[in-house]
């Protein structure tokens, strides 16, 4: 029956118009139409028959389903965000959302600006409740974090350079012999209490780079790559990061970020890791021992995969401490992390602690209908020796449903099991039954429970 339903193109209409530079009366001559009935097909008031979407498609050289299709993601936003918590209690049918979509457009798209304006002071207010910094100085932290998302975590300057690197020095087994024999340095491994507990240094009066003896083989390539990196490639570090940042403690966090990058580049070079990525249905572990790198840099390295015509799936990134403070974050896949703060208790990238390197999988489900697949395990840093301090963590790596099954923990999985439903933070979800929830939402009041409580600790006022 919605098939037959009448096609209303008002607003794309008037934006091919605009695009076009063609006034009503202008279009309405190319179309043969008069520029009345052109004026009430933008607002709505006729719909769009399909002799005239003929005329448009070859007048104009249009994809008339192009713009069917931005209709209907007007139609996919205006429900994602009545999933909202905020709107829990009214029940508004698909029909309606359909129904308020196509019949007025420009209402529709008031409320998605209003929302998103809505979302953003609810983040602002977060942030100000949980940071309280002074003077409102910019984070260098999510300064850095903005500054990888906006690039989506791939550069291809670097992985250029570190792809010609590698074959000068003949790939991983050759970085040593290249430190010593092009830039005349002594490596040498020392105990780590001679070091004073840094795991490299380079010296340069005594042109030497030390390491510790304490560090695992993945640890030792990795900083090894890591100082050919700062040897070969500082200039080019400079040049990405140099004047974009407000603090210079910024542009350093910035530096050591791509300085990061890059060596795990030269570890695992793009197109080869890639094709064992493809190969291997993004199995984390078999990468790792592939590559002769940590579980932590593999996953690291396959959020980087955006190389446009190569790319990979892709995947956000977390690191967390068992006490729940983010150590390490890299957005995508249009995982909304909260700016500050933790994750969602009900997330089990919490959970993996109780399971000690073993890979643990989960559907997530956001506020807004978003759905997510998420693998999590504990990795440790430090350690080796005896009384050496060890540091237990644990990464998620998680891309959206629709790209799950390119991967191979999905196997045998249908994800017709119920998600886990996840918020973005506590101060950041609405969800009002909660029973994880440790404070309440932005905006909301607590009610008192002398009567009633909710399966929350919190009984939450309707928003």
């Amino acid at each position: 029956m919605a098939e037959n339903r009448p096609l209303f193109l008002g607003p794309r209409l008037r934006r091919l118009r605009r695009e076009l530079g063609l006034t009503q009366a202008e279009m309405a001559e190319d179309l043969d139409i008069s520029s009345s009935y052109v004026a009430l097909l933008e607002r709505n008031q006729r719909p769009t028959t399909a002799n005239l979407l003929m005329r448009l498609a070859k007048t104009y050289r249009v994809d008339i389903a192009d713009l069917a299709a931005e209709e209907s993601e007007a139609r996919k936003r205006l429900a994602a965000i009545l999933k909202d918590p905020i709107f829990e209690g009214i029940e508004v049918s698909p029909l309606e959302v359909e129904d308020f979509a196509a019949s007025f457009p420009a209402a529709a798209e008031a409320m998605l600006r209003l929302h998103a304006v809505y979302e953003k002071s609810q983040s602002a207010l977060a942030d100000e409740t949980l940071e309280g910094r002074e003077g409102n100085l910019p984070d260098p932290v999510a300064r850095v974090r903005d500054f990888l998302a906006a690039r989506r975590n791939y550069f291809p300057e670097l992985e250029a350079k570190t792809g010609s690197l590698f074959n000068a020095a003949g790939g991983p087994d050759g970085f040593t012999a290249r430190i010593q024999k092009r830039h005349g340095l002594k490596v040498r491994r020392l105990p780590a209490d001679v070091l004073g507990g840094s795991v490299r240094r380079y010296d340069r009066h005594r042109s030497e780079v030390l390491f510790s003896d304490a560090v695992d083989a993945a640890t030792l390539r990795f900083q090894t790559a890591l100082q050919l990196v700062y040897l070969e490639l500082s200039e080019d570090l400079d040049r990405l990061t140099s004047g974009k940042f407000e603090l210079s403690s910024t542009e350093e966090l910035a530096r050591r970020a791509l300085a990061n990058y890059a060596a795990a580049a030269l570890l695992m070079p793009y197109d080869g890791f890639r094709a064992e990525t493809l190969k291997r249905r993004y199995d984390v572990e078999a990468l790792a021992r592939k590559f002769s790198v940590s579980f932590e840099q593999a996953a690291h390295r396959l959020t980087t995969l955006q190389k446009p015509g190569a790319e990979g799936v892709s995947f956000f990134f977390i690191r967390i401490d068992p006490a729940g403070n983010v150590s390490k974050r890299l957005d995508g896949a249009g995982f909304p992390f909260a700016r500050y703060g933790g994750a969602c208790p009900l997330w089990n990238v919490h959970a993996v602690f109780k399971t000690p390197r073993r890979v643990r999988t989960q559907w997530l489900e956001l506020p807004d209908g978003a759905r997510f697949f998420s693998i999590a395990r504990t990795v440790t840093s430090g350690g080796g020796s005896w009384g050496a301090p060890r540091v237990e963590g644990a990464v998620a790596l998680g891309c959206a449903a629709e790209q799950a099954r390119e991967l191979i923990y999905s196997e045998g999985d249908s994800g017709s099991a119920a998600p886990t439903p996840i918020g973005i933070a506590c101060r950041l979800c609405q969800r009002s039954n909660c029973p994880a929830r440790a404070v309440p939402p932005v905006g909301r009041d607590i009610l008192p429970d002398d009567y009633h409580r909710a399966s929350s600790a919190l009984n939450l006022a309707e928003g």
